[in-house]
């Protein structure tokens, strides 16, 4: 498990890799090598709706790394912007990323954080250069969270295309 950015991770590459968009299961990624499954999560500690429930079907590590690292946050630097890797299989990791204020909708808006989704890719851009992996995800920010993938996929190409991370996005069969 890694909280914190890799040091010292240059850009792989002056092009662009590709942002692809596929039916499927972003749990179960389609790609060889190292892969990591980036997903957002909220800031008060809630694990129980939308893709998490599909993470926790698989795999129990995420849940319980999110649930003890929010538990301790008073010490860890847990909060919006923040990302932990959980490792999963020998090649695959989950990057927790909190990008989502709060689990209730009202009158306020989206819980969406825009700013904090860009933190947390970036982050997950110098995971994957250092690990030489490709990220899959579904729609983050755009579910419970509320968020439109116009304003989202813009910071996925900036924050990961734009530095040579090829990056799939599944969209749920």
């Amino acid at each position: 498990m890694v909280s914190y950015p890799p040091a010292n991770v240059a850009d792989m590459s002056d092009t662009p890799a590709p942002l692809r968009i596929i039916r499927g299961d972003a749990t179960s990624p389609q790609a060889a090598g190292p892969k990591i499954i980036a997903h957002v999560c909220n800031d008060r500690g809630g694990w129980g709706k939308g893709f998490v429930l599909a993470l926790s079907k698989r795999w129990t590590e995420p849940e319980r790394d999110y649930r003890t690292w929010h538990r301790e946050r008073a010490r860890n630097g847990f909060g919006l912007g923040a990302v932990r890797l959980v490792r999963v299989k020998a090649d695959t990791w989950v990057a927790n990323m909190v990008g989502q204020h709060g689990t209730r909708r009202g009158s306020g808006g989206p819980l969406v954080r825009y700013e904090a989704i860009a933190a947390c890719l970036r982050t997950v851009a110098d995971h994957a250069l250092e690990l030489g992996a490709t990220v899959h995800m579904p729609r983050i920010g755009c579910g419970l969270a509320g968020g439109k993938w116009e304003r989202v996929e813009p910071l996925v190409r900036e924050a990961l295309c734009a530095r040579g991370v090829a990056v799939t996005v599944y969209d749920a069969d």
